[in-house]
């Protein structure tokens, strides 16, 4: 148990008597045995609740960034009335204003919500630089405050993200694969409507419009983030004859799993040896205690060494590069080889969606057989479809059916098998560390910068393959795209090799606890 699940002796925190206790939420670590829980704790603490809170973060920052960029060539025109020959321009600086902020916000957002006693309050701020960006962009009318406002977003961006996610880690245990993958739906959804309902809501209704929709989603998000109770700020009124029975079996449960950790550190046929200067020997009574933890002196640095981490991240990196690859190809060829307008442009992509939606069950398969495979199948699958698109050349039925064939089997290879597995191998990676060296991490733990450091991948991934493949797009032509993403996929099977399996499959003496102090608490 951490210092966070328990109430210290003596120590009371007051509530304010004019706040009602379904707006106060716990954002101590100490509580008045008196004191009432909040209405509805149970459904607010509830893992269902707080996943669904996440994916809809996560759904509602995609789908606002992609409502806005088919929008900001006419914004620029008639809001901020740039000339002509400067829209292109602005509209990639724009662009990469929020992409600056992603990629450098994601890892000081994720250092700084291992370091605070809640993973609600970072994402509360989150919310603020959303409403920011969105007010900012929807009344700009001058370049300055069109920059800051993307610059708002892309911090609101990293907030959800790094620590989303990292929320997501602290809540769902062993089951982190499964959850990932609704995660991937939240992306797909929000990837594949967000521009068709931007450029359709825009020709429609007009600009403002555009922003009203975002306004209605955000409204959603503030509302359940508001409500969000951390499962461990919950703990705190885990006490006495109230308590539920699920969470007493948690609390047995953890109890169970240190004293087994602590057995295991015991050779069977040698004496206990003496304990380190600075540890516990356990109770007087001679009773076992906690395992002796063996903190690294710079957990970050130890992060960023670790081999499955890094072929994590570079792994993620890839998919991203050859994903936004053809976001940023296929609808402008659709377009020149079709006669097709922007909405049938962005349906063309439902086909790489409709698998996704079968993430779930490839995250459970990797919580139990590990990410490897998975991900080098995911990779190696992909190429043959990858190149293949390279056919797809005229305007005809035939080759409208062969692309759309060609980007559902992208959408199993490369979206549901690599993707998933690939967000839930950080965490495989962090607790076979732990389990290996127990307290590595140190009493914050690392779940926060590892998937800053994820979403940085993501996002650089994401810039690379945009930038590359419009050149070449634009030069050699569409045959040569393909072949480069063929290549990135290549390149991606040999990383995955590099991924490790669940721990679950290491020998019981290196398995980590599910609910350790330095494992998934993330802060004591």
């Amino acid at each position: 148990m951490t210092g966070s699940d328990t109430v210290s002796a003596g120590v009371t925190t007051a509530r304010p008597s004019h706040l009602p206790s379904f707006i106060n939420l716990p954002g101590t670590r100490q509580k008045s045995v008196q004191q009432k829980p909040p209405l509805f704790l149970k459904f607010r603490s509830s893992t269902v609740f707080i996943v669904v809170t996440v994916c809809l973060a996560i759904f509602t920052d995609i789908l606002f960034y992609g409502l806005i960029v088919p929008v900001f060539p006419f914004s620029l025109l008639e809001q901020i009335r740039l000339a002509e020959d400067k829209v292109q321009e602005w509209t990639a600086i724009l662009l990469a204003c929020y992409n600056v902020t992603l990629c450098l916000g994601s890892p000081v957002v994720g250092f700084y919500a291992d370091h605070t006693s809640s993973r609600r309050w970072p994402l509360l701020l989150g919310l603020v630089a959303l409403c920011a960006s969105t007010v900012l962009l929807c009344l700009a009318k001058t370049i300055a405050l069109l920059v800051v406002g993307r610059l708002l977003q892309g911090l609101s961006a990293a907030i959800v993200w790094s620590v989303g996610l990292a929320l997501l880690v602290d809540t769902v245990g062993k089951d982190i694969g499964y959850a990932m993958g609704y995660v991937t739906i939240a992306m797909s959804v929000g990837l594949l409507i967000s521009p068709v309902i931007g450029g359709a809501v825009y020709d429609a209704a007009g600009y403002y419009a555009v922003f009203y929709i975002a306004f209605v989603i955000i409204a959603c998000d503030i509302a359940l983030r508001l409500v969000l109770v951390e499962k461990r700020v919950a703990q705190q009124w885990a006490v006495g004859p109230e308590s539920s029975e699920g969470e007493s079996a948690r609390e047995e449960d953890e109890e169970k799993q240190v004293q087994a950790i602590s057995h295991a550190a015991e050779p069977a046929s040698l004496p206990s040896p003496t304990p380190p200067a600075g540890t516990s020997s356990g109770s007087p009574n001679g009773e076992s205690s906690t395992p002796a933890l063996n903190p690294a002196k710079h957990p970050h640095w130890e992060l960023i060494k670790n081999r499955r981490v890094l072929a994590a991240l570079l792994a993620i990196a890839i998919e991203a590069c050859i994903v936004f690859a053809f976001d940023t190809v296929i609808p402008l060829y659709v377009k020149e080889t079709f006669r097709w307008n922007s909405t049938a442009a962005g349906l063309i992509f439902i086909c790489v969606m409709v698998p996704g939606f079968a993430s779930p069950i490839v995250g459970k398969l990797a919580d139990k057989h590990g990410a490897k495979w998975f991900s080098v199948a995911g990779f190696a699958l992909s190429i043959p479809p990858l190149v293949c698109l390279r056919f797809v050349t005229s305007n005809t039925i035939e080759h409208k059916v062969l692309l759309c064939a060609l980007l559902t089997l992208l959408g199993v290879t490369l979206v549901t098998l690599a993707n998933t597995p690939l967000m839930a191998e950080i965490t495989y990676a962090i607790d076979e560390r732990e389990a290996q060296q127990p307290g590595i991490w140190g009493e914050k733990g690392v779940y926060g910068i590892a998937y800053g450091l994820f979403t940085t991948a993501y996002a650089l991934g994401g810039t690379v393959g945009s930038i590359t493949a419009g050149y070449i797009q634009a030069g050699p032509g569409w045959g040569t795209t393909t072949w480069y993403c063929g290549l990135w996929a290549a390149v991606g099977a040999v990383v995955s090799f590099w991924l490790g399996s669940r721990p679950d499959d290491m020998p019981k003496s290196l398995r980590p606890a599910e609910e350790l102090p330095t494992s998934r608490s993330g802060v004591v």
